[in-house]
């Protein structure tokens, strides 16, 4: 019978896959050696690979511009990164390199586009979609933008009273382009009917009409979509991206300059060996279905914009971990112990049950056993067991002799709002600390070099943050 763990792994899926590899028993993440970073670093630690970025981003651009040449669609394609995903400046400035858009979220963004500007990273031509519920310092953040000069800058209307708040801050001697967003509707399994963001649908002919057609300060330039279930090939995706392309012909009969349809984020990324995702299809499903609404109502096809954001950094990032020892706690249940936490490091396997793509870095030649893995918190939600395709961990078994090699595991495509969630180098549950963090990326030499953007985070950092050390 074969039951290493390499043989569960080959009975189970194709392997080896994109980005993934194993030689010498030891696993490769894109061809990275992560034993020799356990090695110089220790564990855990955070790993960040850049040169994924860029791959995904020329993957997406590819898969667009391919589907628009095959379907002749008479529209540009733009591809923006939501910063939300990741505001790490290493991670945005990287994306930035494979001439990307931007989109905000929040006044604070507006911070980090000075700072790239300053940085001589954009120009004042890049455009900037500012998305979100607005708070007055995020539209007056967006007004000083737009008064100094960048002349892209896409408000996307979250309410009616928003634009308001622009008539009177901003200055600009030329018309500013505005969007609007369209509340979607969940499907039925969701929460909520309809979502808190946007504007209703039903409304957003008369509020054009009402107070932004024949405004010389203003121009409607894009209608903005997102389903909070992403994209996906099923009748509620496709069905609310048709009602909102209708909408867009309507408009486009009354407001000629309505230019750009903006499809939000919403492409998966793999979290499992086992993922199936048909990307060049949807793709393609996409823009044929919005030709030929636009063909039916007789008007010109809008330009479409992406605001992918996990699908741009999720697969650059990983987190490794070692199994500091397990617990037979009763006649099924076998525990491995890992020197972090998944609440302070994975924050989204405790908030919505996430499942990350989880392997062995090394003991790929040992017999497996399913265990369960808990981090090192008192929270009885901190622990991980089940993966994606299974309802159950899998790993090899630990050797016990004095002197052997620890288990290490890691968790990949975890480079997208886990740190965001999880307030990087704040105050963690029970003071877990924040691990260091390493990056690689191609130096000027064109050669893979690693390094270490932060330091494993001190007790006296938070004693500081909680008022103990002045």
């Amino acid at each position: 019978m074969n039951n290493t763990y390499t043989d569960l792994v080959h009975q189970t899926f194709d392997f080896p896959q994109e980005g993934f590899d194993v030689k010498e028993n030891y696993l490769h993440f894109n061809g990275l050696d992560i034993k020799k970073l356990i090695d110089k670093y220790g564990t855990p630690f955070k790993l960040t690979y850049l040169p994924k970025i860029g791959m995904q981003v020329n993957r997406a651009k590819k898969m667009f511009n391919d589907a628009i040449k095959k379907h002749r669609y008479d529209g540009n394609y733009y591809y923006c990164y939501c910063t939300k995903s990741s505001h790490f400046s290493f991670m945005v400035e990287e994306t930035l390199k494979h001439d990307v858009h931007i989109e905000t979220s929040f006044a604070y963004d507006i911070e980090i586009i000075k700072q790239l500007y300053k940085r001589r990273k954009i120009t004042k031509d890049k455009i900037i979609i500012c998305n979100g519920f607005k708070t007055k310092a995020y539209t007056r953040a967006i007004a000083r933008l737009i008064n100094d000069g960048f002349k892209n800058v896409i408000p996307i209307l979250d309410n009616k009273n928003e634009f308001e708040d622009y008539k009177r801050l901003i200055r600009s001697k030329d018309p500013v382009n505005i969007g609007l967003r369209i509340a979607s509707e969940e499907e039925p399994t969701f929460d909520f009917y309809t979502s808190r963001l946007g504007i209703r649908s039903r409304d957003v002919l008369e509020f054009y009409v009402d107070k932004i057609k024949g405004n010389d300060k203003f121009q409607l330039k894009m209608l903005h979509f997102f389903m909070n279930k992403g994209i996906k090939d099923d009748i509620y995706y496709w069905s609310e991206l048709n009602k909102v392309v209708n909408l867009y012909c309507q408009l486009k009969k009354i407001c000629p300059e309505l230019k750009g349809l903006n499809i939000g984020g919403g492409f998966p990324i793999k979290h499992s060996l086992g993922f199936d995702y048909d990307y060049t299809y949807m793709v393609n499903e996409i823009v044929s279905n919005i030709k030929n609404v636009c063909k039916k109502n007789k008007v010109d096809v809008p330009d479409i914009y992406t605001e992918f954001g996990s699908f741009t950094v999720g697969e650059s990032g990983a987190v490794i971990y070692s199994v500091l020892d397990d617990k037979q706690q009763n006649d099924r249940e076998i525990w491995y112990m890992i020197d972090s936490s998944f609440i302070t490091t994975l924050p989204d396997t405790w908030g919505i049950g996430e499942k990350f793509l989880m392997l062995p870095i090394n003991k790929w030649d040992k017999e497996y056993q399913e265990v369960h893995l808990g981090g090192l918190t008192c929270d009885s939600h901190d622990f991980y067991t089940s993966e994606e395709h299974i309802n159950a961990v899998f790993l090899p078994k630990i050797d016990k002799d004095k002197g052997a090699e620890p288990l290490y595991i890691g968790f990949f495509h975890t480079g997208a709002y886990q740190d965001q969630l999880a307030g990087y180098g704040g105050i963690k549950h029970c003071m877990i600390p924040s691990p260091k963090h390493v990056v690689v990326e191609y130096n000027k030499n064109g050669e893979l070099e690693d390094w270490l953007y932060a330091k494993e985070q001190s007790a006296q950092s938070m004693l500081k943050l909680l008022g103990y050390i002045r």
